[in-house]
């Protein structure tokens, strides 16, 4: 049976979670097009390094990208390396592709982490961070429904945490790269910000992210990303989520960066 555990932050939630994704194909078609997205993702990386997913949770990426290596805070079943993202171990210039699907708004210390980014990343190197965005749908959403922390007013990108899962704030990414992305240029250099495109008004809410019910049926995904696409055309702050594409260069501060 579908019966969340008590403790969202304890690795035997996994099992929840992947009982969800088994159950539920139109939450794993989303994941399926997030890790097609990061697979496309990859073949334009760099052709030496590391492919590295930071948040893995329980998904499934291996099977679209079979040399990623798995990652995440919580130890649960199936992960290459337990990794705290604020404290990631890997050496400098050794990662060509680092990957994160709904995870980045988790991070309590996001400058620790992107510090990390800078120095791991080979020169060439990218960041796929795919996030909430705060957009007309979603804003509201997140500010008075969403079981998540939202703060899109927070003049700080560090927030306390009192577990992984269990504090968040889903405004991070805009926060972060859009709001303060000068302050961001400033603070790393060797990172450019090359996208921040939005999209899927619908449909993680109609899936029901990873609550036991859903609003739509896996066929009727296909009508679902047509109406999405039709949004987006009206006004990308319609979109619910986020793509944020960041490259390490080997150019310095005071460079003009491109939007």
């Amino acid at each position: 049976s579908l019966r969340m555990t008590k403790n969202i932050d304890d690795a035997s939630h996994g099992d929840f979670i992947h009982k969800v994704l088994v159950h539920k194909p139109f939450l794993r078609k989303i994941y399926v097009e997030a890790y097609e997205k990061f697979r496309d993702f990859v073949s334009d990386c760099p052709p030496d390094g590391l492919v590295v997913e930071i948040g893995s949770g329980v998904g499934f990426l291996k099977e679209y990208v079979a040399d990623a290596l798995t990652n995440d805070v919580i130890p649960y079943d199936g992960l290459d390396r337990v990794v705290d993202a604020t404290d990631m171990p890997f050496a400098d210039n050794s990662i060509r592709a680092m990957l994160l699907f709904h995870s980045f708004h988790h991070i309590p210390d996001v400058d620790k982490f992107l510090t990390g980014v800078e120095g791991c990343l080979v020169p060439g190197g990218k960041l796929l961070i795919i996030d909430p965005h705060t957009g007309w749908i979603a804003s509201p959403i997140n500010k008075y429904i969403h079981h998540e922390g939202y703060d899109s007013q927070a003049r700080e990108w560090k927030f306390n945490s009192t577990g992984p899962l269990s504090d968040a704030n889903n405004a991070l990414a805009w926060n972060v790269f859009c709001r303060d992305r000068d302050l961001f240029h400033m603070r790393y250099p060797k990172l450019r910000i090359t996208k921040y495109e939005t999209h899927s008004p619908l449909r993680y809410w109609i899936s029901g992210g990873t609550k036991w019910w859903t609003l739509l049926p896996g066929f009727a995904f296909g009508f679902a990303t047509w109406l999405d696409n039709f949004l987006i055309g009206l006004s990308p702050q319609l979109g619910s989520f986020v793509d944020v594409e960041i490259v390490k260069t080997e150019e310095i501060a005071g460079c003009h960066y491109a939007s």
